[in-house]
């Protein structure tokens, strides 16, 4: 098939009766598939039941310390904790604050704690006029809402292949001291799935921001997650980084075990500078006297340390890595050649990266729900909901059975062609027909 660019306007025309014969078909089966959220599929969750037989009424639930995990206290998270999920990413156990199931609420509570009493004796962002935030895009739509439900300002960065636009980050942050942060999924990003450069986390870390309570929100949720095993992205570590740049407050560092162990029931941490940790737990041990210490010396028992935890990881590549082979496939043999979109093809996290034409997004997500198959909402991946060019759609293809995710793939190719059929059909100036 030639690119739709160069098809006269009967053959677009026959193409799209073509296509719309097929579309009837898949609506004729009554699918429903969901493709909208990065859920681990049951036999991920499966990997990880193991977990409910570590600890019985008669274990041993005292730590190497001798803390006993039953009652109050260790604000900071048992040591075992800390030092795996240091392990995890790569920094010092001492620099863990080990929080409850989930890193979205730790990110939450962060911005919420500077907008309530500021960040380390600066002004509360609540008393301030103006306060803006950084949002590499496309990206995670729940680190959006976070900041728009706060009031803060969003301010769209460009994500390229090897990270955000450094050189706007840099210019943005050195000039206007109403930017207090930028989100960040640094590795296999959402919803890429791409990882930031060397040269990228070296300029993050030696930014020079006018605001001295600026802070990189950097969310490393996909730490652990590759998809292959000797093919996988490595990432430098940030809080050393910031430190030799003599930027060592400049970075929170948050993660979970949300797709590790069990969704809703991890362990989730932030890491970062001493001077962080000592602002953070003032606020900390006011809310809580401690998190669940129970479920943190679970998973210690269960993983037993970072090589346990990598080996549990090589389990669940197993599993997610057909998926995207799968997506990846399908994509290429029905879209290769008509210049109608483009994909990311990651080697680890959870997403693919889908761009169409300009301004289908919108009508391809909604032809996709009305024959069965739920995809996250075009315009997710950026604030306010907002793709400037209605052009990106978030695929996530953890959840559904392999056979399903075929299917829906197949019909979310057949929904691109008729949407870019149509583009170019207006283009020409032919009445759009429904």
């Amino acid at each position: 098939m030639k690119p739709y660019a160069e098809l006269s306007v009967q053959e677009l025309t026959d193409l799209r009766a073509q296509l719309k014969a097929q579309y009837k078909e898949y609506q004729s089966r009554d699918l429903e598939l969901n493709m909208a959220r990065g859920k681990p599929c049951v036999e991920q969750l499966d990997l990880s039941m193991g977990m409910m037989d570590v600890l019985a009424s008669d274990s041993d639930l005292t730590c190497e310390d001798g803390t006993d995990c039953r009652n109050y206290g260790v604000l900071g998270g048992i040591a075992e904790a800390r030092q795996l999920l240091g392990d995890m990413i790569e920094v010092p156990a001492d620099n863990i604050i080990i929080y409850g199931n989930s890193s979205l609420n730790v990110m939450y509570d962060t911005i919420a704690r500077a907008m309530t009493h500021g960040i380390m004796g600066s002004t509360p962002w609540c008393k301030l006029n103006n306060v803006k935030f950084l949002c590499p895009v496309p990206g995670y739509d729940r680190h959006f809402a976070i900041t728009e439900y706060f009031g803060i300002e969003m301010i769209n960065v460009p994500l390229n292949a090897d990270g955000p636009d450094m050189d706007m980050v840099e210019k943005l942050v050195a000039e206007d001291d109403a930017i207090k942060g930028i989100w960040c999924v640094p590795k296999y990003s959402n919803p890429t799935g791409n990882s930031y450069s060397d040269e990228v986390v070296r300029r993050f870390a030696r930014l020079k921001p006018a605001a001295r309570d600026f802070r990189i929100f950097w969310d490393n949720a996909y730490s652990v997650h590759h998809l292959y095993e000797n093919d996988h992205d490595e990432l430098i570590e940030i809080l050393a980084e910031c430190k030799r740049a003599g930027n060592p407050d400049l970075v929170y560092k948050f993660a979970s075990t949300s797709k590790i162990s069990f969704p809703g029931s991890g362990i989730a941490a932030i890491a970062t500078s001493s001077n962080n940790m000592e602002d953070i737990k003032k606020q900390l041990c006011i809310q809580t006297i401690g998190h669940d210490k129970v479920n943190q010396l679970r998973h210690v028992r269960f993983f037993g340390d970072i090589r346990g935890m990598k080996a549990h990881m090589k389990k669940h590549a197993a599993i997610l890595r057909p998926k995207f082979e799968t997506v990846e496939r399908v994509l290429h043999e029905e879209l290769d050649g008509l210049n109608v979109a483009e994909w990311t093809e990651p080697k680890g996290g959870y997403f693919i990266s889908f761009n169409s034409l300009p301004g289908c997004a919108k009508a391809i997500v909604k032809r996709c729900k009305k024959a069965g198959v739920v995809l996250t909402p075009a315009g997710a991946t950026y604030p306010y909901g907002h793709d400037p060019h209605d052009r990106n759609i978030r695929i996530a293809p953890s959840y559904p059975p392999l056979a399903d995710l075929e299917i829906a793939a197949r019909l979310f190719s057949l929904c691109v062609k008729i949407a870019s059929i149509d583009h170019y059909l207006e283009e020409k100036g032919v009445v759009k027909e429904k």
